[in-house]
């Protein structure tokens, strides 16, 4: 059986360019052992986080794909169900180890790629991030950046459902205008607007808590406009992901950390794994009831691998971007 795959052909330096990947033919081994089964790739996902963790040239580019079984010797995955896993930027694969994949969840009439978004990986982000992380109560002024993405669409809709008044900011007047038909109070884009500007008219009481996708200057900046005690849930840091590793970052504003007393806390989705199951049922209701949102920028054909992974970065993306073999 033949399959293709994606590598990273070259180092990054900067944004990703069609020249840092190259796509090859492989042969897969349809001779299963027990438990093994071989996958073919139905939807794979597209995310910044990938620019710093595929740093080895020569290896298959990671990722994580909804696929389709279409040969098994494991009575867990049965020919035809529907599995996901980081499986890679590949669309045919041999799973020789089962514990990394697993089937979807029951999704009813709703789309199996919303499992590597708003019902998967990010959508559990914004979950964790909003409940765990910041602890948001009614009536606190809710922040979030990248406010048009995966994660960042549903981190102001979680906080807009438990009382918050949601600012978000996004790059486009697209993206600003799909947030606020999402319920969020103020949508600003920040490429036209300054930070004083909009919090001056949307949070002039100050902000308590902020869900920060992007990092960098805006994140410097926005400190000062936090009120005492306010909290951060570091969830990116988009706008550093392109620099070079060795490139300085300023000063870190820890003296307005300290006067404001700011809980600043970083995470990690995957610690939270535990509350999965929990947060899949929750966030499942709130889908099938018209309670979050969402939308798919979806890039047909497994060669458009490469230009929907740089569109991340131009901004090209509303919501989460998906790939469909």
């Amino acid at each position: 059986m033949k399959g293709d795959k994606w590598i990273l052909y070259a180092k990054f330096a900067g944004e990703p360019s069609p020249g840092n990947f190259k796509l090859l033919e492989e042969d897969v081994d349809e001779n299963l052992e027990d438990g093994e089964v071989i996958c073919q790739a139905v939807y794979l996902s597209v995310d910044p986080y990938m620019r710093l963790y595929n740093v080895e040239v020569g290896n298959v580019f990671s990722g994580e794909q909804v696929a389709k079984v279409i040969l098994s010797k494991n009575p867990d995955f049965k020919v035809g169900c529907l599995v996901q896993g980081y499986l890679g930027w590949r669309n045919v694969t041999k799973v020789t180890d089962p514990s990394i994949i697993k089937l979807i969840p029951q999704l009813g009439d709703l789309s199996p790629s919303l499992a590597l978004g708003t019902l998967g990986m990010p959508g559990f982000t914004a979950y964790v991030g909003v409940l765990n992380v910041l602890k948001v109560k009614a009536g606190e002024t809710f922040v979030v950046t990248s406010a048009g993405g995966a994660v960042g669409t549903v981190a102001g809709q979680i906080a807009k459902l438990k009382g918050c008044k949601v600012i978000g900011f996004a790059g486009s007047k697209e993206k600003c205008d799909l947030i606020k038909e999402y319920g969020f109070d103020y949508a600003f884009n920040y490429k036209e607007v300054t930070l004083e500007q909009a919090l001056s008219e949307a949070a002039p009481e100050g902000v308590d808590c902020y869900f920060d996708n992007v990092g960098g200057e805006f994140t410097n900046n926005i400190l000062s406009f936090m009120n005492t005690n306010g909290r951060i849930a570091v969830c990116g840091t988009m706008s550093t992901y392109t620099m070079d590793e060795n490139q300085p970052s300023g000063l870190l504003p820890y003296r307005t950390i300290l006067l404001k007393a700011l809980m600043v806390q970083g995470f990690h989705v995957f610690s939270f794994n535990a509350e999965w199951p929990a947060c899949l049922n929750e966030m499942i209701q709130w889908v099938k009831e018209g309670k979050i949102k969402y939308q798919e920028t979806i890039t047909d054909g497994f060669g458009n691998m490469v230009d929907a992974f740089i569109g991340l970065f131009k901004g090209t993306n509303i919501g989460k971007a998906i790939v469909k073999c």
